[in-house]
């Protein structure tokens, strides 16, 4: 690492990762080319004590798998510990406040990491209100606006499949129809906020219900402006699929609605022929790859042919998810 990138490393120690907006685009880059060496250093067995007795809580108000395990297993191989914090077992579920939480569990250990996703309008907050008060980084592990631990390790997926220079690729980020419950909002909006920062064309595609929250689409259109880039909204998943090159169909509940799932269940089934299949992936580009955060549901987002087809980059997606958080645990802790 140049004396430069070293400054920047030291730089980020003790920042917080809420939102990617939050880093410029070179603290996202040293993000990434941290990533890529330690998952060069996992594959070839090399040990990357850096983080040497040092503690990260993982708070959770949702349930998890790639998420709590890329984070315990990246830390434990950082040379570090997780504690994992259900919220609805713990103080937090008796009213204990954002500020005591924040304040005690800095003087425990090094991090505190935070997934808040199904409430519009809370989430986002609450772990601001915690990072106001902790004296350690606080990440973002999926909140109601962002989920930019997903989103970076998708930036880096796609930067291994099409190279660092991605102006003029095509992304699809599209609806789809899940039967199983009102999904958050943040993958898709933490994809338009990031992907349009790289001079990438991305069309953002859902039905009339299903919009977007108004500052993800905000910030979606000044970063495609800034970085030559275009960010467009069409009502079908046809138009946003044809000439695309990376396809991310997944579902999202309507904003209005998460309070009443058995309401917003009614108006997803109205759309039930959002899937993402072969006939689908045909009015993509000849090298297009599909990609989704998982768990996707098969059968109504995406059919197995697709999903388990030589399109898909879902497993190596899923494997840079932990890639991806030791080295933002690496550069903040």
């Amino acid at each position: 690492m140049t004396h430069s990138a070293n400054s920047q490393a030291d730089r980020l120690k003790g920042r917080d990762w809420l939102m990617t907006q939050d880093w410029s685009d070179d603290e996202i880059e040293l993000a990434l080319e941290t990533a890529a060496k330690l998952k060069t250093e996992f594959r070839n067995g090399v040990h990357t004590l850096h983080l040497p007795h040092k503690t990260i809580f993982l708070i959770f108000f949702d349930k998890s798998t790639r998420t709590r395990n890329s984070f315990e297993a990246g830390i434990t191989q950082l040379g570090g510990h997780a504690h994992f914090i259900d919220a609805d077992t713990s103080q937090i579920a008796h009213g204990e406040s954002p500020k005591d939480m924040g304040i005690i569990l800095s003087g425990y250990g090094h991090g505190i990491a935070i997934r808040h996703d199904l409430v519009p309008g809370e989430g986002q907050s609450y772990m601001r209100e915690v990072a106001r008060w902790a004296s350690v980084p606080v990440i973002n592990m999926q909140c109601d606006v962002d989920h930019p631990c997903q989103t970076l390790a998708d930036l880096m997926t796609i930067r291994e499949e099409f190279g660092k220079d991605l102006s003029e690729l095509k992304l699809a980020v599209s609806w789809a129809y899940a039967p199983s419950y009102v999904k958050p909002m943040s993958v898709p909006q933490g994809l338009i906020m990031l992907m349009s920062r790289f001079g990438m064309n991305v069309t953002l595609a859902h039905p009339p219900e299903y919009t977007l929250m108004d500052e993800p689409l905000r910030l979606a259109r000044e970063n495609a402006a800034r970085s030559g880039g275009r960010f467009e909204v069409v009502d079908n998943m046809e138009d946003a699929f044809a000439g695309a090159d990376i396809v991310y169909p997944k579902s999202w509940g309507v904003e209005s609605l998460y309070g009443q799932p058995e309401e917003a269940m009614k108006v997803a089934q109205k759309y039930r022929g959002w899937i993402c299949d072969e006939q689908m992936m045909a009015g993509a580009s000849e090298r297009a790859i599909y990609m989704h955060c998982l768990p996707a549901d098969r059968g109504s987002e995406v059919t197995d042919a697709v999903i388990d087809g030589p399109q898909s980059r879902v497993y190596p997606e899923a494997e840079n998810r932990m890639h991806t958080a030791k080295a933002l645990m690496a550069l903040t802790m």
